[in-house]
């Protein structure tokens, strides 16, 4: 697994060096995307990765499937992966090509997890304090997780901030089993 991650990382990092080089970037985000999503699809990762499936038939439904939809740039990048028997690393690739351009953007990812759905403006506030605190921009996916009883609970890269009623319960358990009071 390791090994197909580092691939995917490689051929990320090579195209973020071109699309960054041709001032292309938003194409390629673009192009990765809509590629991953059809390499992501069972019933195309069937064919496509299929070694039983001759290369050639293989590359005659890749063009299918992505005519129109992507740069010629991406197609030849989707193709190598295809001719290598690495085309189920294209949603990785994507991914890892999102991760470098959101890093190039200043965007960092959180996701807040709440006893009870939030409103807009609430999230709102909530992404508006997160970016005060980081000094950036922030990107907020938001969960509903009812066991946590009350509160928030917010993952901001590999930082975890628990406001939940159910982790202020945990903390004062340990602190009792503790003697800690």
């Amino acid at each position: 697994m390791v090994r197909q991650d580092s691939a995917a990382r490689r051929y990320a990092e090579a195209a973020f060096q071109v699309a960054t080089r041709d001032r292309t970037l938003e194409t390629w985000r673009a192009d990765l995307e809509v590629a991953g999503e059809i390499a992501g699809d069972a019933r195309s990762l069937a064919v496509l990765a299929n070694p039983a499936v001759p290369m050639e038939r293989r590359q005659e439904v890749l063009g299918r499937l992505l005519k129109g939809q992507v740069s010629q740039p991406a197609l030849n990048l989707i193709a190598l992966l295809l001719r290598r028997g690495r085309i189920e690393a294209l949603p990785r690739v994507a991914a890892e090509f999102r991760r470098l351009d959101d890093q190039r953007q200043g965007v960092t990812h959180a996701t807040a997890t709440s006893a009870a759905a939030l409103t807009q403006d609430e999230v709102q506030a909530l992404t508006a304090r997160l970016e005060q605190t980081s000094g950036g921009r922030i990107e907020l996916a938001v969960q509903v997780d009812p066991s946590l009883l009350g509160g928030l609970v917010v993952r901001v890269g590999d930082r975890l901030i628990d406001g939940s009623v159910r982790g202020r319960l945990e903390r004062l358990r340990n602190q009792l089993t503790s003697g800690a009071l």
